[in-house]
């Protein structure tokens, strides 16, 4: 159930104000899972919601809403939406190039992948480093300006779907239960399983599953070497 205060566009007001007419919101999903991609999703709304965004009523910070609010609120976005798109980072990247930098690499996918070019950017959390673009950071943007609210939808409910379609490839994982994250029922799932290629092997806990495979093993060679 949402609570708290809904977004507003006042930035998206600012920068229209300035002559800015594309004002793309970014956002990302699952940063902090430990299988699957960061999926990030770029929204460009219309002057018609900006100028009364009682139109995208009820469209906040994924993470307040229900997973049937995401879903009704991901049609309404996409319907009424001057241009969107999403892009993906997978768990190899994450873990050769770490989170940050795969989230931003996934924001600067679904940038690209937009039908109409941004002419300036509200992000979540994250600076997107050598963009010429003009770009207002906010923290919590989410929860406080609409586009990057519509945007977090987007890559939530986007980010799910491919994580129950997980779900039916790797059914003992219960990846459409827990999408990713470090419920009990996954780490159970880990230790019984192991990790599939779609598992973060830098993050807890399967980091330290590594090194305690790689020390049983290293004890099983020493073992054998004194062996006769």
């Amino acid at each position: 159930m949402m609570t708290g205060r809904q977004p507003t566009v006042d930035e998206e007001r600012a920068l229209r104000a300035a002559g800015f007419r594309a004002i793309a919101g970014v956002d990302e999903a699952g940063r902090g899972c430990w299988a699957g991609p960061v999926v990030a999703a770029a929204v460009i709304l219309p002057d018609a919601v900006i100028d009364a965004p009682e139109a995208l009523d009820g469209v906040a910070d994924s993470k307040m809403l229900t997973s049937a609010q995401r879903a009704a609120l991901f049609e309404r976005i996409t319907n009424v939406a001057v241009a969107w798109a999403v892009g993906a980072t997978p768990a190899h990247i994450i873990d050769s190039h770490g989170i940050l930098p795969a989230t931003r690499l996934a924001m600067q996918a679904a940038l690209l992948h937009l039908p109409r070019l941004a002419d300036a950017l509200l992000i979540d959390a994250v600076h997107l480093d050598g963009w010429r673009l003009p770009q207002r950071v906010l923290i919590r943007g989410d929860a406080l300006c609409l586009s990057i609210a519509a945007a977090s939808i987007i890559a939530k409910v986007t980010r799910d779907r491919f994580m129950e379609a997980l779900g039916r490839y790797w059914p003992e994982y219960g990846f459409e239960a827990h999408k990713g994250y470090g419920t009990a029922a996954h780490q159970q799932a880990l230790h019984r399983y192991g990790p599939t290629p779609q598992h973060r092997m830098t993050f807890r806990p399967l980091r330290d599953m590594e090194l305690v495979a790689a020390g049983c093993a290293t004890s099983l060679q020493e073992v054998e070497g004194e062996s006769p």
